[in-house]
């Protein structure tokens, strides 16, 4: 009698099952939603739940400097904005979100620059785009005018990212707001960016210093009474303390900005290809790279691995078939040390801010050289638990960017104390005299041809003033074969990749699944032959 009650009795698990489906399905519904947004919200690494609870812990700025700084005490210590919190913007608060959006739009500012080209000693054409202060007053603008020697307006020198150049919209916030708060600004194109065809067989790379230091030279001689600063950011604020460190204090800089500096290439390089989502950074970042070496294609074929840079998978690939062919480096991971900043920090003497976000998805933290920065009296380090790589978007319409306000109140601040660099004079008289600098006035002019690509052509000298003269002609067939349009071709792979990291990370299964097709496209056909 027991066996058969055990018989006939139904099995837990069968009561198990007749339970759940007891439970309405919308329940069930339910229940995945919010697994799904619990899964989404740490996968995308977004933190406004924790700024608009803890706001007043989480979203403070952390500053690290040497406790007797007189850098901290006299110019720091009355900046506002660096002692206040940073909260990013409620739909843009994740890094990886911030980041991209400022690639595909970033609210920019609409004016438009005016151009110079620079000539450097070995051939080389540098686009400087100038933005001043009277050509964005009242908020218009004016009739373009041209700086005279005896202005005393401060200039700032901004040196861009990788691949980036003044049309960026990070780079468009940073030079609007500082041409409005009264200084003048001028942004120091990479070579062979801009627009602008390479004159010669020398690239820019993450550790050049001789262009910003041959334009700076420039500026000091062109304009003495102007007091100048220089701001650079991601690789550019790598190249930047690299320079600081270099120079010493023979700089002409009264005070600078290192904006989300990678700091150490060997870490970064690490970094960059340690998930999914840094590897699709990785990738995007490799697009770009070799988008700007197609437009340059016949120096690259010459002095570089054209095949190995065209099956680049990365920037490291990009690093060993061009960068370190072009620059004579052994290894990447030579280039790598001898670029980085890090190693120069505590040569720095000029007065110096650099600003980190510590989510930043592509500059680790780990990288920060945090008891460099403490030990040097010259440097503050501000750092904010978020804000992605050059984004740091605030208020509701994330019109702005945080980092733009703290610089330009950090310069305001310096340019009007008495902490400001004091140059150490150099005598150049054992120098030889016959070395001729470089100028403006020995650049080229811009020639535009029909397909919208700017190359640089000779110019003609008057014996009373030396003048610029277009020439109508189109760009040499040595100079450059690509067209403009095909670099936009470039920038749109580029940018659907950045495209494709918002899919992935905004739609995690969505993202595996074109992964999986995408990869399943790439691989490489076998063919037989008989």
């Amino acid at each position: 009698m027991e066996e058969e009650d055990l018989i006939l009795s139904p099995s837990p698990y069968d009561l198990l099952f007749q339970a759940l489906s007891l439970i309405p399905i919308r329940h069930y519904l339910i229940a995945l939603f919010v697994l799904c947004t619990i899964f989404f919200y740490n996968f995308v690494e977004f933190h406004f739940l924790g700024d608009a609870i803890l706001r007043y812990f989480r979203c403070r700025v952390n500053l690290i400097c040497n406790p007797d700084s007189p850098l901290y005490h006299g110019v720091v210590s009355r900046c506002r904005i660096l002692h206040g919190r940073y909260v990013a913007t409620p739909w843009l608060a994740s890094p990886h979100i911030q980041t991209c959006f400022l690639n595909f739009h970033g609210f920019p500012p609409v004016f438009t620059y005016t151009r110079q080209l620079f000539l450097t000693s070995d051939g080389g054409t540098i686009a400087l785009d100038w933005l001043t202060n009277s050509d964005v007053l009242d908020g218009s603008l004016h009739n373009k005018s041209e700086i005279t020697k005896e202005d005393t307006t401060p200039i700032a020198v901004v040196i861009p990212g990788l691949t980036s150049d003044s049309s960026s919209a990070y780079l468009k916030h940073l030079a609007y707001d500082t041409a409005k708060t009264g200084w003048n600004v001028v942004i120091s194109n990479h070579r062979g960016l801009g627009g602008v065809s390479v004159t010669s067989d020398c690239f820019y790379n993450a550790g050049w210093t001789d262009d910003i230091r041959v334009v700076l030279d420039y500026l000091q001689h062109k304009y003495p009474r102007a007091p100048l600063f220089a701001i650079g950011t991601s690789i550019g604020a790598n190249v930047l303390v690299k320079y600081l460190g270099e120079e010493g204090e023979k700089t002409p800089l009264r005070g600078a900005v290192a904006i989300c500096s990678p700091w150490d290439l060997l870490i970064g390089d690490r970094f960059i290809c340690r998930t999914l989502k840094q590897k699709l950074y990785d990738k995007a970042l490799t697009i770009g790279l070799q988008g700007y070496a197609q437009l340059h294609e016949p120096q690259f074929l010459r002095l570089a691995n054209w095949e190995g840079i065209k099956k680049s998978r990365s920037i490291r690939d990009f690093d060993n078939h061009a960068t370190c062919l072009v620059g004579k480096f052994e290894t990447v991971d030579t280039y790598y040390r001898k670029s980085s900043s890090t190693q120069y920090v505590g040569n720095v003497a000029v007065p110096l801010l650099c600003i980190s976000a510590l989510d930043d998805p592509l500059c680790t933290k780990e990288a920060i050289p945090w008891d460099e920065c403490r030990a040097n009296k010259n440097i503050v380090l501000a750092t904010t638990n978020h804000g992605g790589h050059l984004a740091f978007f605030e208020g509701l319409t994330g019109s702005s960017l945080w980092w733009v306000r703290a610089t330009n109140e950090f310069l305001g601040v310096l340019s009007c104390s008495p902490y400001m660099h004091i140059q150490k004079i150099v005598d150049k008289r054992s120098s030889g005299s016959g070395k001729q600098e470089p100028s403006i006035n020995q650049g080229p002019y811009l020639n535009i041809a029909e397909d919208g690509l700017v190359a640089a052509v000779k110019y003609e000298q008057d014996t009373n003033k030396t003048t610029l003269k277009q020439r109508g002609r189109k760009p040499e067939e040595d100079v450059t074969k690509k067209s403009f349009k095909e670099l936009c071709r470039q920038t749109k792979q580029s940018v659907w990749w950045l495209g494709y990291i918002g899919m992935v990370t905004s739609f995690p299964l969505l993202g595996m699944l074109l992964n999986y097709i995408f990869r399943k496209k790439q691989r490489p056909t076998t063919t037989s032959t008989s």
